[in-house]
């Protein structure tokens, strides 16, 4: 089932998405369901063309949890060792952004890079001091994440809040997949066309279970939560005008334009 939540003439709305995406937007319908999706699905009998509304960030979680260094050849490229244990940073809420909507280059850094991810979305129970089977249990699906990253603030910072905290830093969408297997599939960006990252969940040095185990004995994970997964190699700059599409196999596809700040 592919979640989504889009603004139409009457307001805002959670749905489920009908049609194949091969299809494109126009192939594709929304039915609006009742409140949010963590319960039982009960549609209102309202459908609206994707074509014809605003999809949004598929959810508004109070908090990103980020893993860093989670692919072995991303860790190398820029000179850093795979961590013995998951390596992990927050984004803040403000980050996120939607499908379609603009990153924005902040003033202060001369390198903004993309960073394709798969987003997991904590489900109803959220997740507590869990052991796998239980993170297993507390996930509600999946959708995909770009890690925006100023690199230059990154390495002058040495922590990571101001380099992946920008406004605009965390597009997600473009909508939420459940009742998936993300173990092995390919996590794409491409930049104007161009592949830049491409890689395979299988590359993961932690996989999924393990990070919300590991999260979750860190912090309590509340239902709408978002942990990133990590990022393949190739992560390179974005400059004004660029349209980047961060892709996840059996998910969807994430685009944003990047512009300059107003």
């Amino acid at each position: 089932m592919r979640i989504a939540r889009f603004a139409h003439s009457s307001g805002m709305s959670f749905g489920v998405v009908e049609g194949e995406s091969s299809a494109g937007p126009a192939g594709l319908t929304v039915a609006e369901i009742e409140g949010h999706p963590f319960g039982e699905v009960r549609f209102t009998g309202q459908r609206w063309a994707v074509a014809d509304v605003r999809l949004l960030s598929p959810i508004l979680p109070s908090k990103v949890v980020c893993v860093g260094r989670n692919y072995a050849d991303h860790a190398a490229e820029l000179g850093n060792d795979v961590p013995k244990e998951p390596l992990l940073f927050l984004k803040p809420s403000t980050s996120i952004i939607g499908p379609n909507d603009a990153i924005r280059l902040p003033p202060q850094s001369q390198q903004v890079e993309h960073e394709a991810e798969l987003a997991v979305v904590i489900g109803v129970t959220g997740a507590r001091r869990v052991d796998r089977a239980g993170a297993a249990a507390a996930i509600f699906g999946y959708t995909c994440a770009n890690d925006v990253t100023a690199r230059d603030l990154q390495r002058k910072d040495v922590q990571f809040t101001r380099a992946k905290g920008f406004d605009s830093f965390c597009p997600i969408g473009p909508w939420i997949v459940t009742g998936v297997d993300v173990s092995d599939v390919e996590v794409r960006c491409e930049v104007n066309e161009e592949v830049r990252q491409l890689g395979r969940t299988k590359d993961m040095v932690f996989d999924v279970p393990t990070l919300v185990s590991y999260v979750s004995h860190v912090m309590t994970l509340l239902p709408g939560d978002v942990i990133l997964t990590g990022t393949p190699a190739g992560v390179s700059p974005m400059g004004a005008g660029d349209e980047v599409v961060v892709s996840i196999e059996g998910i969807g596809a994430l685009s944003n334009r990047v512009l300059t700040l107003d």
